[in-house]
């Protein structure tokens, strides 16, 4: 990110790690930095602590009615939020609107507009997301190429993201709710769910609230990892992968009890393959023809990316779910297929 001349904002500060005795998920970490000096590691956290400042101006220093100027929906083409999704927009359960809001920022910043207090940090958002794209997720696409035998750029060359809503920013800001909401939802703020693109990185922060649904049927939560990222794969990697890279099954809930009366901010970077790519998998992959392919669809009838992020964009937190045949799943049909939903 530029380190002359950047713009004054207000510093946001985040609760501090709780110290409740929580059952965290056992993360493999892998290391991206290849930072071997201490000053490189203290210029990385500067940089982290600047990006969360950043991403609270857009709920802080704009109005609710500057907001609403940005929260056009493309649900036609593309199901893309124009930039924000304001608070009580998704029903939760039980009658409970959601109390969350955010921003979503495309890869390309000049694709779409912004509010005013956001512009002059454009050149630093800019250098953001290129340093997700190139830095964090083709690495990781190469990692996972190989992991497969495939050539190193298999998956990189589907991840162009030159259209709008294929890789995003998005800031993204939780507030405390009510007893009585949380009682009705039995405290849990975003219903369990896979995200529906390839790979998303959650840039870790201290407040405690997402857990992983493990192979065992229990919910764990996520540890904060000081300058880390979260990385989870999504729905079209499941498609891709033929079911060898499964869809990381998560939600947020209360956090506990010496967190409860902060803000939770969040920043994410959203990947979705190219629009126009088939979701089947990489049926030439020795590892898959090795160890079996699970296909989500026949191929003959896999949605494309674009098909899949739209309609699954425009269902949520709004179409009306049924109960599944697994306890506590309740489930949407999208493109012809299942889409499970865990309370």
């Amino acid at each position: 990110m530029p380190a002359l001349s950047l713009p004054q904002i207000p510093h946001y500060k985040a609760a501090p790690p709780t110290t409740a005795d929580l059952d965290y998920a056992d993360l493999a970490t892998i290391d991206l930095s290849k930072t071997d000096s201490v000053e490189g590691r203290a210029m990385l956290a500067s940089q982290n602590d600047r990006i969360f400042d950043i991403a609270d101006v857009p709920f802080s220093g704009v109005g609710e009615e500057e907001k609403r100027l940005y929260s056009e929906i493309d649900t036609e083409n593309t199901g893309w939020f124009q930039a924000y999704k304001l608070k009580k927009f998704w029903h939760v359960d039980a009658g409970v609107r959601d109390q969350h809001e955010y921003l979503n920022i495309d890869r390309h910043v000049d694709k779409q507009g912004h509010p005013e207090a956001l512009r002059p940090l454009l050149p630093e958002i800019r250098e953001f997301s290129r340093f997700n794209h190139y830095n964090v997720l083709y690495p990781i696409l190469r990692l996972i190429a190989l992991s497969l035998e495939l050539p190193e750029d298999a998956l990189v060359n589907i991840h162009k993201c030159n259209n709008l809503g294929e890789a995003f920013i998005r800031f993204m800001k939780y507030y405390p709710r009510s007893a009585e909401d949380e009682e009705k939802t039995k405290n849990v703020w975003f219903k369990g769910h896979t995200d529906s693109g390839t790979i998303t990185f959650l840039w870790s922060q201290p407040v405690a609230a997402l857990q992983i649904l493990g192979a065992d049927g229990k919910w764990r939560w996520v540890r904060h990892v000081e300058n880390a990222l979260v990385v989870n794969a999504g729905e079209a990697m499941d498609f891709l992968t033929g079911g060898y890279y499964k869809g990381t099954i998560h939600r947020v809930v209360q956090p506990p009890p010496d967190q409860r009366e902060h803000t939770r901010l969040c920043v994410f970077y959203f990947l979705m393959a190219d629009g126009d790519v088939r979701l089947i998998p990489f049926r030439d992959s020795p590892v898959l023809q090795r160890e079996g392919i699970i296909p989500r669809c026949d191929d003959s009838i896999a949605p494309t990316m674009l098909d899949w992020r739209r309609d699954r964009a425009n269902a949520y937190g709004r179409a009306d779910l049924k109960p599944g045949q697994e306890n506590g799943v309740e489930e949407e049909t999208i493109q012809g297929l299942t889409v499970k939903h865990y309370n």
